[in-house]
């Protein structure tokens, strides 16, 4: 496994484990035994994995992922921190760290922000400029969804368009912070919002962002 994923992967399974089953997330209606079998089903039900983007399919990986939640929690933890199976696509190290370095560090934020004395984790900056890369590439799919038109910039003033379209709300900050805001967790991002105050208020309250 990479660098990036399997530091997130490791540092989320800690979390998981210091926080025990039954912690809030971000995840509305999930705990963290809930947030730890849906990592588990994604990387290990490939059968039951395709619901998260298939609606036909939603049904049976609900099932799934109710069975795997009704494991023992120190179970699900131990199949985080070993990572997938050989057979698993997330055991090639291109799709590991393409996929794997951002979802482990959102779900860590989940756990993390839905505690009331949570602040910002310190990122390095070739781990933010990773996030950065990821979220360029995946702007328009994660925003297509957007009421209003989006922008996502960096401090530095470097940009990528979420969504196309009128009014437009330029939102403003770290590139972990953006990820988060794009991924459907305004309400915990550290950003700032640029625009009408309407459509700033659509984007806030938005549940279609995100994949």
């Amino acid at each position: 496994m990479s660098t990036h994923a399997k530091r997130e992967r490791l540092l989320l399974a800690d979390l998981l484990e210091a926080e025990g089953p039954e912690a809030p997330t971000l995840c509305e209606g999930w705990r963290t035994r809930d947030l730890a079998a849906h990592v588990v089903v994604r990387e290990r039900r490939a059968d039951a994995a395709g619901g998260l983007v298939i609606k036909q399919l939603a049904g049976r990986l609900e099932r799934v992922q109710t069975e795997f939640a009704a494991k023992p929690y120190e179970e699900l933890i131990q199949l985080i921190r070993t990572g997938p199976p050989r057979f698993s696509p997330f055991s090639l190290k291109q799709i590991d760290e393409a996929s794997n370095a951002v979802e482990f560090y959102i779900h860590t934020e989940d756990v993390r922000r839905a505690r009331p004395d949570w602040v910002p984790r310190e990122l390095d900056p070739v781990f933010a400029d990773a996030l950065w890369s990821n979220l360029e590439r995946t702007a328009r799919l994660i925003g297509r969804k957007a009421p209003v038109g989006l922008v996502l910039r960096r401090p530095d003033g470097r940009t990528a368009v979420a969504h196309r379209g009128t009014p437009v709300v330029t939102v403003t900050g770290e590139p972990s912070e953006l990820l988060l805001f794009a991924y459907g967790r305004q309400g915990a991002a550290e950003v700032d919002l640029d625009g009408d105050k309407s459509a700033i208020a659509a984007l806030q309250e938005t549940k279609q962002l995100g994949l």
